[in-house]
């Protein structure tokens, strides 16, 4: 098989959704998907690694991909089929080691095309038994834990809103992940002055939360210069060399942003600096996706991410429009493929549970996707005052929807933020929010709007 002929395979095989039909790649009716599906099914994994998508000679994506791979840990699974794979790790012999692994054994493709042929379920169960674990000051993906980014954008970058939705956050025991704020100007001295408000905030409170503020690589490497307190650094990647050009970036810049945050030793449980953010259909809005559809595009963007030991890659599934994702039902399929194939890549992953407001979704069908992605198992999702961001102005997930989900399954922030909120008063010493008429959060988050002036 072809390069060509499996990127048309994967094409075809593909859960239906709007960015493949606009690329004119989809399979055109049911039965020609099914046909598709059932093909990649018999489909060797070594006659997947053996036809590149992309001339690795002409794309530094697909040159790391045959990097990263370890042959000796796959020459027992080459011979196996893409659904003797599935078979196996929906088996009681899929281990969670079982499957970790498999981790530099199995290539984005791989996992890519073990997602087409899965139900949604399968991506829940499969997904489920892969925990990745990362640590900077919190440590985030342990199993029965959920972590939080609080993301308090704001259209100006005024402090005192930030702040605010900060405190709000924290009252609602939300940031374990981290505090990441988008900044409306993406410039060193705009970056610095949010960056010197949260560590302010943070080292007033004694608050174990690491901090980012989601500008360009370029720009934090310039901030890191000047010795601004940079913790987490932030860039959007993508699943090709000339993806990834569009946005303005390299992977020898990316290593170099790498080296220069460990450098900074910052961390105090963990030394995992990046924070990648990914979403499908971005290769295809820069037209860079070669003729690969979204999801396996995105499946090779996390090759990029696990090359940097990030503490976080999250997939910002709805956010680029209906016009790559159309309605619910699509979205809430990409949010569970795209966590499914970043775990078995080993690979950190949160979900931005979001839509933008002119596609053909609602804040119910948001609510199915964080739901099945907590039971999945995902590392992190995001805290929004009012699941609505001000700045970005799209729909993602509220501090209450964060509640919500860690109460109803029994799911805990990670271990060092759990402890700073049962010591603040914000938990009680069960986990929950303290107490239920919630005075002493109240007071909580009075205390922690005060030590925010």
């Amino acid at each position: 098989m072809s390069g060509e002929d499996l990127k048309t395979l994967l094409a075809k095989a593909s859960p239906a959704r709007s960015g493949d039909f606009l690329a004119e790649i989809a399979a055109a009716t049911r039965q020609e998907r099914v046909k598709a599906q059932r093909q990649l099914a018999d489909t060797t994994l070594g006659a997947i690694l053996e036809a590149p998508l992309i001339d690795p000679e002409e794309d530094d994506v697909s040159a790391l991909i045959l990097r990263q791979h370890d042959a000796d840990s796959f020459r027992p699974i080459a011979g196996w089929s893409v659904g003797e794979m599935r078979e196996w790790l929906l088996s009681d012999d899929a281990t969670p080691p079982a499957i970790a692994a498999l981790k530099w054994a199995l290539t984005p493709e791989m996992v890519a095309a073990i997602a087409k042929i899965c139900r949604n379920q399968d991506l829940i169960a499969i997904a489920r038994k892969r925990p990745v674990v990362t640590a900077f000051r919190t440590t985030v993906g342990l199993p029965g834990r959920l972590s939080v980014r609080i993301q308090p954008n704001h259209p100006t970058d005024d402090p005192r809103g930030v702040a605010a939705s900060i405190v709000d956050g924290l009252a609602f025991g939300c940031g374990d992940a981290v505090i990441g704020i988008n900044p409306a100007t993406d410039s060193p001295s705009a970056m610095r002055r949010l960056l010197e408000l949260i560590e302010e905030l943070r080292l007033r409170l004694g608050c174990p939360v690491q901090s980012c503020v989601l500008a360009h690589v370029t720009t934090a490497i310039d901030a890191m210069n000047r010795a601004a307190p940079v913790d987490l650094v932030f860039q959007s990647v993508a699943g090709s060399q000339k993806a990834n050009a569009s946005f303005g970036i390299s992977l020898a810049m990316l290593k170099e942003a790498h080296d220069a945050a460990r450098g900074l030793r910052r961390g105090t449980v963990g030394d995992n600096v990046m924070y990648f953010e990914t979403g499908q259909g971005s290769a295809l809005s820069a037209n860079a996706h070669h003729g690969m559809d979204q999801q396996t595009m995105e499946a090779r963007a996390y090759a990029v991410a696990r090359e940097f030991d990030p503490l976080l890659v999250n997939t910002v599934v709805g956010f680029i429009g209906p016009e790559y994702l159309y309605d619910g039902k699509e979205i809430i399929r990409a949010g569970l493929e795209d966590h499914f194939c970043g775990k078995l890549l080993g690979v950190p992953m949160g979900v931005d549970v979001c839509y933008t407001n002119h596609a053909e979704a609602d804040q119910d069908d948001m609510d199915n996707l964080l739901t099945l992605l907590a039971v999945a198992g995902v590392n992190f999702v995001m805290g929004v005052p009012g699941s609505d961001d001000v700045m970005l102005n799209y729909q993602s997930t509220s501090f209450h929807d964060a509640a919500y989900v860690r109460r109803v399954l029994g799911l805990r922030p990670s271990p060092e933020f759990e402890t700073w909120l049962m010591d603040a008063g914000i938990f009680n010493r069960e986990g929950f929010l303290n107490p239920a008429d919630g005075s002493l959060m109240l007071a909580a988050r009075a205390q922690l709007l005060e030590a925010a002036e």
